[in-house]
């Protein structure tokens, strides 16, 4: 059985990702994206503990969230590229998602998101 989240940002009353898998392992932080050939429409990786990332190797742009300890945004870089770096020294985790999702669901710098946890057979 996996866990798969459900993530709402409950400040503008949107869905951000319905699929979103946890990477909370040191393995499963240093693979991150760097296996996939897209993200798409509904998926994306909450990497926790995590306060920087890059997109050395990745095959497509994302969008990043950092995020405190309380789930909510400290910063966005969004349409993130490849070959790039990012950090945000107080983040406690980071999501990434499709690029453009934060702009379509609305999200912006202190949002509040909220995780729902969601069993899924595999």
């Amino acid at each position: 059985m996996t866990v798969k989240l459900l993530i709402k940002n409950v400040s503008r009353n949107s869905v951000v990702t319905t699929n979103a898998d946890i990477a909370d392992t040191s393995q499963k932080r240093r693979t991150g994206l760097l296996k996939h050939d897209n993200l798409a429409a509904g998926e994306g990786l909450w990497i926790v503990p995590c306060e920087a990332v890059h997109t050395f190797g990745m095959k497509f742009p994302i969008d990043v969230l950092y995020l405190s300890r309380q789930k909510r945004v400290l910063k966005i870089r969004d349409n993130m590229r490849k070959s790039r770096m990012s950090l945000c020294l107080r983040a406690h985790s980071v999501l990434e998602l499709p690029a453009g999702r934060a702009a379509e669901t609305g999200t912006v710098v202190g949002d509040q998101l909220e995780f729902t946890k969601e069993a899924v057979n595999s």
